[in-house]
This record gives structure tokens, sequence and C-alpha cells, in this order.
């Protein structure tokens, strides 16, 4: 079939000479503009004592400047309508702002301000550390977030990557302001940074801006990260709860790997959606659970694969027991059809991206972190196209055969032992 000729490309990519990266997404059809700086280091860079920084330096960048207060920020750019933000990540941490076209200055120079001239105030640093404590203990409560840590503890045992983005209480406790400026400096430097801007934007006006204010930036580039060596165990954790959450799996890829469409799509057939195998035949057919899906993140030099679901404490063997029926099946038996709607929903949400200013500012930036450029739509959706049904159970083959499981759950002691049991079986197998 005949492919209609691609669009013009609205993208354009600037390298500045400290090595900055200016990547822009002219969208005239809208009247906002998003502007995202992105630096390529997130909980894989911290060193053993500084669990946590990276979450934390967020956090204190909204909490004043030379020339802004705290409550200074928050008015200035909501006087002009605007949103900001920010978000941390094992590999990268990223700061945002959502503002009407003409406003894009006032959010790029607050972005600019926060990131290169924060103070740290020592009274300030106080109080953010008790909210983050709080934070810690918010997810500390929410039985997926801590089986979903437990997991990813356990598939990397004492390694950065393994380590909970949001630190502990006692190392987020001994945060100080001169070990935030020295992981700053060590981390926050040009060649690992990209400012990315979609929606109403002129590209050579956001250069111009981008090269004024982010003169301040170093051009060395960080350290490198200590490797990722997926290892795998199991671990339980008893809570008097309702139901037994668990999440098991093995070693995924890198988003490097040549292989990574076609595990995306073996993803999406197992476990992605209603008409997912894990969805029909463990929740719709046996009804043994409200939600299950599976999961597969990447990293710059490995990745996770997982499934997680929640049941009853009675039925959790038998769940598991089916679930991994379903996954060894679905390896050795995806169907052409299944692999069809998995590539569809792979570009419905790839197409989404370019559908918001904010989701098409943070692909282009992970695009550009990973590659060292941005992908046209049209080549990404050749590569999900591109995904035979042989391909698709040829990775989820290497996902399941080529790593030990990882399997950790939380729930009510009674019936936990027993599908530790029955984990360990898988394992050992």
């Amino acid at each position: 079939m005949t492919r209609p000729a691609a669009a013009p490309s609205s993208t354009r990519l600037t390298r500045l000479p400290s090595g900055l990266t200016v990547v822009t997404d002219s969208m005239p059809h809208l009247r906002t503009a998003s502007i995202q700086v992105t630096f390529g280091v997130g909980g894989r860079d911290e060193r053993p004592d500084e669990h946590g920084i990276s979450h934390l330096l967020e956090h204190m960048a909204f909490k004043g400047t030379t020339k802004r207060t705290p409550r200074g920020l928050a008015e200035e750019i909501e006087a002009v309508g605007g949103d900001l933000n920010a978000s941390t990540a094992s590999e990268n941490t990223s700061y945002f702002a959502k503002v009407l076209a003409e406003d894009l200055p006032v959010g790029l120079d607050i972005l600019s301000d926060i990131l290169t001239d924060p103070q740290f105030h020592p009274e300030e640093l106080v109080k953010e550390k008790n909210v983050i404590v709080q934070e810690i203990g918010a997810a500390e409560d929410d039985p997926d977030d801590v089986v979903t840590d437990q997991f990813i503890a356990s598939a990397f045992p004492d390694q950065p990557l393994g380590r909970s983005i949001l630190g502990t209480p006692k190392a987020v406790r001994s945060a100080t302001p001169d070990k935030l400026r020295a992981y700053m400096g060590r981390s926050y430097r040009a060649p690992k940074a990209v400012v990315t801007a979609a929606g109403a934007v002129d590209h050579d006006r956001v250069v111009e801006a981008v090269a004024e204010k982010f003169a301040k930036l170093d051009g060395e580039v960080p350290p490198d990260v200590e490797p990722g060596v997926y290892k795998g165990g199991g671990a339980t954790i008893a809570r008097p709860l309702e139901q037994t959450n668990l999440v098991f799996g093995y070693e995924g890829m890198s988003y490097r790997d040549p292989d990574i469409y076609a595990v995306g799509v073996f993803n999406n057939l197992l476990g992605g959606g209603l008409s997912s195998r894990l969805f029909q035949d463990v929740r719709e057919d046996k009804g043994l659970c409200y939600e299950i899906h599976s999961f597969h993140w990447s990293y710059g030099d490995t990745g996770i694969f997982g499934i997680s679901a929640g049941t009853d404490p009675g039925d959790a063997v038998e769940l598991m027991k089916l679930t991994m029926d379903v996954l060894h099946a679905t390896v050795d038996g995806a169907t052409e059809a299944e692999v069809g709607r998995a590539k569809a929903q792979m570009k419905v949400g790839l197409l989404g991206a370019l559908e918001s200013s904010s989701a098409r500012t943070d692909q282009m930036a992970r695009q550009v972190l990973a590659f060292g450029r941005t992908f046209d739509l049209e080549e990404i959706a050749a590569k999900i196209d591109a995904v035979t049904v042989e391909d698709a159970r040829a990775a989820g083959a290497r996902l399941v055969r080529s790593s030990p499981m990882t399997f950790a759950a939380i729930g009510p002691k009674r019936g936990l032992d027993k599908v530790a049991k029955l984990a360990e079986q898988f394992r050992s197998t």
C-alpha cells in the first residue's frame, strides 16, 4: 500500500554553543504555548547520601529567587492565567509552564530564574522537607505505590535505579542548602538540558530568549550514572488490607533496543486495554480482580516489564496461576488481530501527543535526550506498522525467558505465604 506523502515537519532544533538544545514545534491552530526545561538527570544520578535530592530540588526551585518570593512566583504566573509545575523521574527532571502565546516571555523568564538563581532559603527548606515527608507518608498509605516501589527495589537491589524517587524521611531531612547547590552544580548542566516549546511559538525568538536567559548554565557534561543491573528477587509486605496487591515481571528493554516497538505491541495486546488478554481472561471471564494491566518501562540501559493486579486474598494464588498461563499463552499464540489492535492503540496514543502542546514538549524533550533528535509521526508510525506477529511473540519470549522473575505482594498475612511460595516456584523455572 502506498503511504501518503509526509507533511513538512513543523519541528525545528538548534544547539547552542554551550551544548543546550532548543526544540520547538509550531502549532499555529493554538493560541497557547507550552515551554519545558528538561535535564537528563534524576534519581539515578543521586549518590548514596543524596537519596531523594532530585525531587527535593524540584520542589525547592519554586521557593524563591533573588528577585522573586515563593508567593510572588505563584502570583506572577497566575496573573497571566498560566500554569507552572515540575516532575522528577529516574532519568530526567522537568520544569514546565503553559501560558497564552503573548505571555511566553513571562513563562520563560520565570523558568530561567528558578533554574539559574534559586536561593534555597533555610527556612523554606525546612518547610519543604516537611511537605515531602508528608508526601512520602501518603505514598506509604497507598498499597499500589508501596508494592510497585518494592517490585522495582527487588528488581534492582542496592542501586540508584531501584530506589524510590521520593527518598526516605531520614534522607530528606538530612538535606542542606549546600547539598542542594552541590547536586545542582554537578547535574544541571547545558549539555544535558533541553528546552522545548510547542504551540503558538516562533523558533528563532525562542532560541534568542533561551540563549540569553540560560547563559549561566555550565557547559560541562555531568558524570555518568551507575549502570542498572537487573537481578530479580521477591518480597512480601504484610498489612491488614482488604485486598492483596501483586506485581511480578522480568527485565525489560532499553528504549535504545531495536525490539522496543515489538515489545510495546506485545505489552499492549497482553494488558493494555479492554480487549487485552489479561483483562478479558482474568477480569472478565473469571472475575478475579477489578483491575489488571501490564507495563513496560524503559531506561537508557535496561528496562522493567511487569503485571500488576489487586484481588481478594483468597483468590491471589488462582489469579497468579491464571495470569502466568495467559502470559505464556500470549507469547506462544498472539494473533494477527490482536497485533493489529495493539498497533492501533499505540498510534492513537502517539497522535494524542500532537493534540496537546504540553504533551508535545515532553515527548520532544525525551526524544532529544535519548537519541539527540526528534522523530516525525510518520517515522514512528512506520516502525509500529512494521511489527509482525512473529516480532511480537519473539519480544514476549525474550521478556519472560531471559531473566529471573521479580515478585512483590502486599496484603493481609493470610495467604501471603502461599503466593510467595508460588512465585518462588515460577522464579526457579
